[in-house]
């Protein structure tokens, strides 16, 4: 195997987001409800050597910044994620994504006679965290525990 280098470019205004686990990359995306077709330049890289992972994922959104709800849904799916907000081509901000302890039409009951599981009620879903290792909430209205990862 050579040892060649993979060079992409920097953004000059928008989010990296770093340190996701291996082959989570599409499922942030998918989460995120990013598909392809809004016109951000994006860059996605998979399997890529990690001091600290071994192996890791990374995406570079050009023109995109994340709200607390985005940071709460990949910490669900990439705990280990990094955020970097990127402006004329520097780093201004940085820090971790941080599992919420309490999360809001977020996660779907697995529960089918709970009340967030019918039509005809306007209850949103509210999962509180109940273990870090495995991630495990609960939800509040139910008691039904949901296993995310």
């Amino acid at each position: 195997m050579s040892n060649a280098t993979l060079t992409v470019s920097k953004i000059r205004s928008g989010t990296v987001i770093d340190h996701i686990p291996s082959g989570k990359a599409i499922e942030v995306l998918r989460i995120l409800g990013i598909t392809g077709r809004e016109g951000y330049r994006m860059a996605i890289l998979m399997n890529v050597e990690s001091r600290k992972l071994g192996r890791k994922d990374v995406i570079k959104i050009e023109g995109k910044f994340l709200d607390a709800k985005e940071l709460n849904l990949i910490a669900l799916v990439a705990p280990t994620a990094t955020i970097n907000i990127v402006e004329e081509f520097e780093v201004r901000k940085k820090f971790r994504v941080a599992v919420p302890d309490v999360v809001e039409e977020v996660l779907k009951c697995p529960n089918s006679t709970c009340i967030t599981n019918k039509e005809r009620e306007p209850v949103k879903s509210i999962h509180k965290k109940v273990r870090d290792d495995p991630l495990e909430f609960q939800c509040m209205y139910c008691g039904t525990i949901v296993r995310v990862g």
